[in-house]
């Protein structure tokens, strides 16, 4: 199935690009489509990779007789580090313009190397969100997640178990220079046990067998590789005391399904709900990315228990997820006591009501209905 893309890489008429984005998200796919014209070096070549890495400037030689403005693209660029220099050159002296794709800038900067000096602008690509899927099945995307190879088929389970094999050997040893691997394969179960809840470190320590300070840098390590994002804590309440510890997710769905076996997920359970909030989380941090908005996301969680599991900038759009088939007043409580502080703050609730309706004052929307009107920038 081919998917059209929201991200257009606009820019790189004119700019230079890092194109970030975890494994098989597609980052290959989109700049082949949408520069066919391009010059490409596929690292993951082994040939490709075995004469570039011997001789780096084997890139200036072959690139310097091109015209100005000719785009190159450089595929998996974290793979020889020392191609940025020979790329800085061809840029500042012969105006090359680059598109240069990678899982992460985490080993590059660790090992300090040159990062052009601000002269390529840094893009991320996301998994597949649900307005780029024609005929988009919500049931599918919250089992099977949404990086393309996995959306696709009935069962990811073995997909799912190579990528995640691949991140443990690949990104996280190569890149990320973990030496107790045993250690950190442990944390990547856990850290999915603590999927949408706030991180505790000491807890997560506990239970892995390594100290608090190992378990932060574990997390840095996992957003730092595009695996997992940190959702800050909202801490403008005026009334309520907040929590100010941060909540984990991985990048996708999937991935947290696989590590803690749950297959067949339904509405009605348990899992589905936490599922469900996981992808309406994943689906408004693509969207962010993608329009490039100033705003931040975070939840809001109090220590009388109150919580919203999303916030919008300061205040002004508040956002709980409930994979309940009918919103009652109970559900609502979080949000009511969150306009308590931010009167003028809009107030959704997104669920599988069968048609949008207001309930004390909050819009309660369909899925659906919801991602639609989130995508087309009637929400944010």
């Amino acid at each position: 199935m081919e998917y059209e893309r929201i991200m257009k890489l606009a820019d790189a008429q004119s700019e230079s690009l890092f194109l970030w984005g975890a494994r098989q998200v597609g980052k290959s796919t989109l700049v082949k489509k949408l520069f066919p014209e391009a010059k490409i070096y596929d690292l993951l070549m082994s040939d490709e990779y075995g004469r570039l890495i011997r001789r780096p400037q084997l890139l200036r030689e072959e690139l310097e007789h091109l015209d100005e403005n000719t785009l190159v693209i450089i595929d998996e660029i974290q793979k020889i580090p020392q191609l940025l220099d020979e790329v800085h050159w061809l840029m500042v002296n012969r105006g090359i313009r680059f598109i240069l794709c990678g899982s992460s800038a985490r080993k590059l900067k660790r090992i300090g190397t040159n990062l052009l000096g601000g002269r390529a602008l840094p893009q991320t690509l996301f998994p597949l969100v649900s307005a780029e899927i024609p005929d988009f099945d919500l049931i599918r995307g919250i089992n099977n997640g949404m990086i393309p190879r996995h959306y696709t088929i009935d069962n990811p389970k073995k997909r799912l178990q190579a990528y995640i094999g691949v991140y443990l050997k690949e990104e996280i040893q190569e890149e990320a220079h973990v030496r107790q691997l045993a250690s950190f394969n442990r944390f990547m179960d856990i850290a999915a046990q603590s999927d949408g809840e706030i991180v505790n470190y000491s807890d997560i320590a506990q239970d892995c067998g390594v100290s608090a300070s190992t378990v932060k840098e574990y997390f840095n390590i996992l957003n730092e590789t595009l695996i997992g994002y940190m959702i800050p804590a909202f801490t403008l309440s005026k009334k309520r005391r907040a929590i100010l510890a941060p909540k984990f997710y991985y990048f996708d769905v999937g991935i947290v399904n696989h590590l803690l076996n749950r297959t067949n997920l339904m509405p009605g359970s348990a899992d589905f709900g936490h599922a469900f909030e996981h992808f309406m989380i994943q689906e408004i941090i693509a969207y962010l990315g993608y329009s490039e908005s100033d705003e931040k996301l975070s939840y809001w969680r109090t220590a009388g228990g109150y919580e919203v599991d999303a916030i919008i900038g300061n205040g002004r759009i508040a956002i709980e997820f409930k994979s309940s088939e009918e919103i009652q007043s109970k559900h609502t409580k979080g949000l009511k006591a969150f306009c308590e502080d931010f009167p003028d703050a809009r107030a959704i609730i997104v669920s599988l009501d069968r048609n949008r309706r207001t309930l004390n004052g909050i819009d309660i929307f369909p899925a659906m209905e919801f991602l639609k009107m989130l995508w087309e920038g009637t929400i944010i």
